[in-house]
């Protein structure tokens, strides 16, 4: 059974918890990094978490939720072995996962409904990265020296 993490601030809350359940179905261990309710949080708080969690490797996965989805990839990709793909459609789940190997799913909770987003989830946690060339630049990007 795969662990996955899942966090979500104020305008992501409604989504997480639709998101969460269909996890559950799929058998997925869920670990919820937050928030508890639709009151106001500051997401870099969230996403921190989640990508702690990755990065320590108690998590291969997560999914990062704000209102746009701008917020949490910001945030999250500020940390170096971070991949947060923000995602709005299906063929975005599939490529951020074949060509950059994704570690963490980002969602406009305001932005997508029930269904795409579902969709979305359950496309980028079924595709797998193609690696070769893409792998190459993948190891380009975490050679790089941003400062």
């Amino acid at each position: 059974m795969e662990k996955i993490i899942i966090g979500s601030d104020h305008g992501g809350y409604e989504l997480k918890e639709i998101l969460k359940s269909e996890l559950l179905k799929f058998d997925f261990e869920v670990i919820d990094a937050g928030c508890p309710s639709k009151a106001s949080v500051h997401f870099p708080e969230i996403g921190e978490k989640v990508v702690r969690e990755i990065l320590s490797g108690s998590c291969k996965r997560g999914i990062l939720i704000c209102g746009t989805g701008i917020g949490m990839s910001i945030a999250a990709n500020r940390f170096k072995g971070i991949r947060a793909t923000l995602c709005h459609d299906h063929l975005t789940a599939e490529l951020s996962r074949q060509h950059n190997n994704s570690n963490i799913l980002v969602l406009g909770g305001r932005l997508l409904g029930d269904v795409c987003a579902i969709d979305i989830m359950q496309t980028w946690l079924n595709t797998e990265f193609q690696g070769g060339r893409h792998q190459i630049r993948l190891d380009m990007v975490d050679q790089c020296n941003f400062e």
